[in-house]
């Protein structure tokens, strides 16, 4: 069994918890920007100080226990990601409570399963549609006592609710919490049966951000570090950073609608940025869409992003690279590449980005664009990464080494198992899950990789996904997927043959892609039906499956795809509010499609 450990960068802390860190940040910088907010798309970012936001935090705080939330009660947030979300955040824990996020895309049956399970006492919910959703199930919810809208001013509700409730009591509450003390329950997002709540202590979130700020200092910590979240709030990783901007002094932003993500990164003007690599492969290949309306545009741009991949692989070498290449590169600089830069905002040095591999094409090609993509790993039961490349120590194609503080080792089987301070305690009300999962401190998670010879990590697939062809030969889905799954015209990537004689491949289309990709191939315009038709869209798609099969042996490779007209959504099924592919649904319900893959041609 290969094992790796690094070593934590920080002391031990008993006393610790969230509110604990902002009452220190509060003594350190009470002056300094701990946000910045928006009142409107295109409007000026107004800065709010340490001071400020505690004064709001408090206030609120104060109007939870006016409205009868005791310590240790569930306090849902059901919203897009805004500033309200990290405002309530924290006045729930400054009020002794336990926050709990729910994604702002669930259904009523969702909601009803999250704040049962989980004794919801007051829900919080962005819109008055979040409140009629919540309302088709409240008379199943017998904790429940107030739902509050935040567009209908329940932050002002709440302020003017405990405009009399003592500072001495929010004091009281906020010290309240140890490291071992619960902070929030997040529910996965079951791409399999139920989700599951997965119970973050206030030690998780305290030791993690602290072994961040100390292991990342160039990345999150560095003078006018600033970051801009687009990911979801309900997501684990979101929840960590917001929390982890507090030791370390970066200014965090928010931006609730991704169609203006472009718009907010240039006002705002991050330095690092959190995305996951569908993000990556959509700046990619718009950009290289944009380019296609011109053939001398497209030449140049292939050529740019050509020379700025083979600068980066060049920077792994002894020597660096050669001046002639530096030359090129300053001139891909000068003529494409700084142009993508600018889009993000002029300052971004690094993007983290996690939730499936990236490719080392793109991960050099962003390094040679001068934006260095740190891929890690991490689940929620980890509250986030636990493992990461860092600036100084990275090795593209892999998920870096063990976060400071974190240990992995992978099991007989290829299964990656973790221990640390950051794993979570258990399951909420699942003894059974929890047992399963944790065993001597170790989390099993699931997931199957392996570690080099230096102890970076690479991820292989999910254990429970495995394929076993008739042949006998095992196939982890997941590098295929991935890589196929890179092409601008693809959306949606999944791989079968379990007990079938070859590899097969579902595939989606790209709605957004398509119309761009069309032009730039001289073709007409279609919908996406049309284009699951195409002699010349599936003729792509093949040579996009004999270069993703490049990376696998003959055994391993697909053979046949076929192009499905539906799209996976989270409305109608087959992704999770992580977008991750609920495959199980997929196989079922495309069961005539698969068979089709294997009928005799």
């Amino acid at each position: 069994m290969r094992q790796t450990t690094s070593p934590s960068l920080i002391g031990d802390d008993p006393s610790g918890s969230i509110p604990r860190m902002l009452a220190e940040r509060l003594e350190r910088s009470p002056g300094s920007t701990l946000i910045e907010r928006t009142a409107a798309l295109g409007s000026a970012w107004t800065p709010v100080t340490t001071r400020a936001f505690v004064a709001e935090v408090t206030a609120v705080a104060k109007g939870l226990v006016a409205r009868g939330v005791e310590p240790g009660d569930r306090v849902s947030i059901m919203s897009r990601t805004r500033y309200e979300w990290t405002l309530l955040d924290f006045a729930t824990w400054a009020a002794g409570a336990v926050p709990v996020p729910v994604y702002e895309t669930s259904s009523a049956e969702q909601v009803h399963w999250i704040l049962s399970d989980a004794q919801v006492r007051l829900a919080v919910v962005e819109t008055t549609a979040h409140a009629a959703v919540t309302e088709q199930v409240r008379d199943r919810l017998e904790a429940l006592t107030d739902v509050l809208v935040l567009d209908d001013d329940a932050v002002q509700t709440l302020v003017a609710d405990g405009a009399d409730v003592p500072d001495a009591e929010i004091e009281r509450r906020s010290a309240l919490a140890g490291m071992d003390d619960l902070a929030t329950i997040i529910y996965t997002s079951g791409t399999t049966g139920r989700p599951k709540g997965v119970e973050l202590t206030h030690g998780n979130f305290v030791s993690l951000t602290r072994e961040g700020t100390a292991g990342l200092p160039d990345v999150v910590a560095r003078p006018g570090s600033r970051t801009l979240l687009f990911m979801p709030l309900a997501h684990v990783f979101a929840r960590f950073i917001q929390v982890l901007c507090v030791p370390s002094g970066a200014v965090l932003g928010h931006t609730p609608d991704t169609k203006n993500l472009l718009a907010d990164l240039q006002t705002f003007r991050p330095t690092f940025i959190l995305s996951v690599p569908r993000v990556f492969e959509k700046v990619y290949n718009s950009a290289e869409q944009k380019a296609a309306a011109s053939p001398v545009r497209l030449k140049l741009f292939r050529w740019a992003a050509h020379t700025s991949i083979t600068y980066s692989q060049a920077l792994d070498r002894a020597d660096g690279p050669p001046l002639g290449l530096r030359v090129q590169h300053a001139l891909a600089d000068r003529l494409v590449l700084r142009r993508l830069r600018a889009a993000l905002g002029g300052q971004a040095r690094y993007a983290v980005s996690g939730g499936a591999p990236l490719g080392a094409r793109l991960g050099h090609f962003f390094r040679g664009l001068g934006l260095q993509v740190l891929e890690g790993y991490g689940l929620t039961e980890t509250t986030a990464p636990t493992a990461v490349n860092r600036p100084e120590k990275t090795k593209i194609g892999t998920v870096g080494t063990p976060f400071p503080g974190a240990s992995i080792r992978i099991a007989d089987d290829g299964e990656i198992e973790v221990s640390g301070a950051h794993v979570f305690r258990g399951y909420h009300r699942n003894e059974e899950a929890t047992a399963e999962a944790l065993i001597d401190g170790w989390f099993r998670t699931g997931d199957l990789g392996s570690l080099d010879e230096d102890g970076f990590l690479t991820i292989t697939g999910r254990k429970k996904e495995i394929i076993v062809t008739a042949g006998g030969k095992n196939v982890a889905p997941a590098v295929l997927e991935d890589r196929l799954r890179g092409h601008p015209l693809v959306s949606q990537v999944v791989v079968v043959g379990d007990g079938r004689p070859y590899i097969g491949a579902l595939v989606t289309l790209d709605a957004e892609m398509l119309p761009g990709w069309l032009v730039g191939h001289d073709l007409p315009s279609m919908d996406v039906a049309a284009a699951a038709r195409s002699h010349a869209v599936l003729a792509a798609l093949d040579r996009a499956v004999d270069r993703t099969n490049e990376a696998v042996s003959r055994a391993e490779s697909i053979r046949r795809i076929r192009v499905l007209r539906t799209e996976f959504t989270e409305a109608n099924g087959y992704l999770t509010p992580s977008m991750k592919v609920r495959r199980e649904a997929v196989l079922a319900d495309f069961a005539t499609e698969i068979d089709a893959l294997y009928d005799e041609q």
